[in-house]
């Protein structure tokens, strides 16, 4: 028998997202308010990345981020486009990288305010012309959260290999990792393992699901007819998993056709 995660109306509940956003800002504010400069030039877990580059990557979203919410509330549905981000990604960069963490929380601690300050009838009405469309301020806080929850890991897992990302923001990314795993999968690398079904049996909360790789990548709440091989980890490791951040310590099982280095090459990461 299966528990599945407590369902969420996305639609109808933005504080809940809103919430868990607040709760990683607070606890990546504490993990990197007191690091010297060489903290914080220390390699994150984002490949290529400095804890430093992590905070600037943060900070320049959360700039970008209340202009377009600004936008929403305004009746703007006008979208970002690249030539107008260049320059706010540019200046960030340029930062030196205390000055970036100090940056990043201006930033963050003014995009929370802003959403803190709408109406419920606003929360209900205001649409924010994001990167992926005209979101509702739920959606919109699903994708800021899976930006800031994963990245506050990045830097957490680099201070501390035992961090992990907190059971009530795995439950809140689960409900969206299918709009997250179809994007990031290696094209290449899920032509070669399809078609093929595997059983996705999670722990902590326990769970079953379905990944499906067929002409297209997808997951769902179901378990497959004919599995070609099983994943067995906790949600928080696989979660991580499809993110591209399984890290050696982490216990996940893959058994059947399918190998655990096929699913980190499936699961590259960004």
């Amino acid at each position: 028998m299966t528990t599945p995660f407590p369902a969420i109306d996305t639609a109808d509940s933005p504080h809940v997202w809103l919430d868990s956003l607040h709760d990683s800002s607070q606890r990546l504010a504490r993990a990197v308010g007191s690091l010297t400069e060489g903290d914080v030039n220390r390699p994150s877990k984002a490949d290529g990345w400095s804890i430093a580059q992590v905070l600037s990557h943060l900070g320049s979203a959360a700039e970008i981020s209340t202009g377009l919410l600004e936008r929403g509330i305004a009746g703007d549905r006008t979208g970002p486009v690249r030539q107008d981000l260049e320059p706010v990604w540019e200046r960030w960069n340029a930062l030196p990288p205390l000055a970036q963490r100090d940056a990043w929380q201006t930033a963050d601690v003014r995009h929370l305010h802003l959403l803190d300050s709408l109406t419920p009838p606003q929360q209900q009405s205001v649409r924010v012309p994001y990167c992926a469309g005209l979101l509702t301020l739920a959606d919109y806080a699903g994708y800021r959260l899976s930006e800031h929850s994963v990245h506050a890991w990045d830097i957490e897992a680099a201070l501390d290999p035992r961090a992990t990302i907190p059971a009530a923001e795995v439950e809140l990314l689960w409900k969206r990792l299918d709009l997250v795993a179809t994007r990031f999968r290696d094209a290449g690398t899920l032509g070669r393992l399809a078609p093929a079904q595997l059983t996705l049996d999670l722990t902590d909360p326990v769970r079953t699901m379905l990944l499906d790789l067929g002409a297209e990548l997808h997951l769902y709440p179901c378990e497959p007819a004919e599995p070609a091989g099983t994943v067995v980890g906790t949600a928080e490791a696989v979660l991580r998993l499809v993110y591209g951040r399984l890290q050696a310590a982490d216990s996940v099982q893959v058994s059947g056709a399918v190998t655990l280095a096929d699913l980190r090459s499936l699961f590259p990461g960004f």
